[in-house]
């Protein structure tokens, strides 16, 4: 079936890579690197692992059902500076997700999908970080936050509820994140699915699932 819709991660997708961000904010805020990564690969592999624990924290931020402070105060306890010290939690995700800049050629690739008949929509996993949402309007035809909506990806009622807000099946969309498990969930529904890794790759593979011509980024 052509492809008449693309849906799109945000972080680590329309902005900088979500590893760097990280490493910057650790350096700057004095954390123990190897501290954060433990607590993280367990968090994590337990949101996105097999048999994901329905208690994981971060099941419960992105899902809108705990308030960022409160997930702040719990990262923040588990954490530890280079020094031994406590790790402040006021302000923790907001000074995490500092660095995280917008990619133009991902931006400008979306509206010029968008300019030649192709619905855009936003799918983002948030953490209580803020969006850039002076950007949507020209960017997306429908916008999802997980915390919005009390779902998060990869459960499939989230793809289901974004896929409808666009008006389009799944087998018509294309579907983008830098998450492995979030693109095997819309492959499975019947999407096709880019894992992005670099912006030049993904806009290549959108147009030739989408049949459209998209400008690079000039140099």
């Amino acid at each position: 079936m052509p492809c008449r819709g693309v849906i799109t991660d945000w972080g680590g997708v329309l902005t900088s890579p979500l590893l760097e961000t990280i490493d910057a904010w650790l350096e700057a805020d004095r954390i123990d690197h190897e501290r954060y990564r433990t607590v993280m690969h367990t968090w994590v592999n337990g949101a996105y692992g097999p048999g994901a624990a329905l208690a994981n924290p971060i099941h419960a931020l992105e899902r809108g059902e705990v308030e960022p402070s409160d997930f702040e105060r719990r990262l923040a306890a588990e954490l530890r500076l280079v020094d031994g010290g406590a790790v402040p939690h006021e302000g923790l995700l907001e000074r995490m997700f500092a660095g995280f800049l917008p990619v133009e050629e991902m931006y400008a690739a979306l509206r010029q999908a968008r300019r030649q008949g192709v619905r855009t929509g936003l799918l983002s996993n948030s953490w209580g970080n803020g969006y850039p949402r002076d950007r949507f309007a020209d960017t997306f035809d429908a916008v999802v936050i997980s915390g919005e909506v009390g779902m998060r990806k990869p459960e499939p009622e989230i793809f289901r509820h974004a896929l409808d807000l666009l008006g389009l099946p799944a087998e018509e969309c294309v579907f983008i994140d830098d998450i492995e498990p979030n693109v095997a969930a819309a492959v499975e529904l019947g999407m096709t699915g880019i894992l992005h890794r670099d912006p030049e790759e993904t806009r290549i593979r959108l147009e030739e699932s989408c049949g459209i011509s998209l400008d690079p980024m000039p140099s």
